[in-house]
Formats: structure tokens, sequence, C-alpha cells
């Protein structure tokens, strides 16, 4: 009778291997497409503050607004990222552009690639970026230091938003994280 449980243990045992190969796989593919899937449903959704994009502004109304400027880095990405202001008033329609600055304090080439919201999440659709560095891989060597450029609106739509009636200040943040060496040289 022994003998003939066996084969059964054995069947289930490569069946229960051949499902955690398949998940761990499936998770490691999730694990590397999780930017750009971040980014493609971010931008369909609007979720979290996401903005929109334009070819170019529509124009000022003559009304300020205050756009924040914050930037972060992952733990694991030897860069120094940080904006060139804090903060500035902007008119409502008009074009404006920020810089933002990244050092590389780390001893060898690092690449990386940032994801951005923006706060309040209401006001994120009435933000608009016609140029920036996001989701573009930034490779950076020893010591190097590079200005990074977002061009961007506030669409004059927020002022007839209810929602937004009393937004007086948008926050642009900016998170950099390293992007695998692996997966760049294929």
């Amino acid at each position: 009778m022994r003998g003939e449980g066996a084969p059964g243990v054995k069947a289930r045992t490569t069946r229960t291997v051949v499902l955690a190969v398949l998940g761990i796989c499936f998770m490691t593919g999730l694990a590397f497409a999780s930017v750009p899937l971040y980014r493609l449903f971010c931008e369909a959704t609007g979720l979290n503050g996401t903005t929109n994009r334009a070819l170019a502004a529509p124009g000022s109304v003559h009304r300020p607004i205050t756009i924040a400027f914050d930037a972060n880095t992952s733990p694991k990405l030897p860069w120094r990222f940080v904006p060139e202001q804090e903060q500035e008033t902007v008119e409502i329609g008009a074009r404006d552009m920020a810089f933002f600055t990244a050092t590389n304090r780390g001893a060898q080439a690092v690449t990386g690639t940032a994801t951005y919201n923006v706060t309040p999440a209401i006001a994120g659709k009435y933000f608009t970026k016609i140029q920036c560095f996001c989701f573009t891989q930034q490779t950076l060597k020893p010591g190097e230091t590079q200005r990074m450029p977002v061009i961007f609106f506030v669409d004059p739509k927020i002022l007839t938003d209810p929602d937004t009636r009393d937004v007086e200040t948008i926050t642009l943040s900016y998170t950099f994280y390293p992007v695998d060496s692996a997966k760049t040289a294929s």
C-alpha cells in the first residue's frame, strides 16, 4: 500500500513546485513593469493628482497661484535631488518653467527615473505639463550634476471648479528611483 500512494504525492509536489515557480516569475515580471504600468494607469485615470499633458499654455488669466516643488530619492539611489526653488507664484494659464537639480554622489554611473504626483489630488487634473523629465531614464556619472526642467501651466478651468475654489497652493512632487542596470543593458 505504501507504494500506491507515492505517485499521487509526487504529482502534487510537482504541481506545487510548478505553481510556485510560475508565481515567482509573474511577481518578478510585475515588479519590473510596475513603473511603466503606474505611469499608464495614472495618466489614464488622473489618480493621485496625475497631471495632464499639452503642447502649449492657453495664456494668463491674471490670477496668481503658488506652486511648491518637492524632490525625493529612493534610499537605494546615491543622488542629491532638489528643486532649484522651493516655490513660486505663477499666473493661472501662463506657461512657466521650473528646474530640479540631480547630483550623483556615488562612485559609479547610476541611472534613475522619476515618478511624480500633484497635491491636492483634486488639482492634478488642472496642472498640465508641456515638457517633463519624469519617466525618462537619466544617467549620471560619478559627481555629475544635471539640471532637469519641467514646463507647465495651471489650466484656467481650475477657477470654475467648485471643488478647487479654496486651492491656493499646488505641490508638484517628484521621486527618483534607481533603474535596474541588467534591465537597461538588454
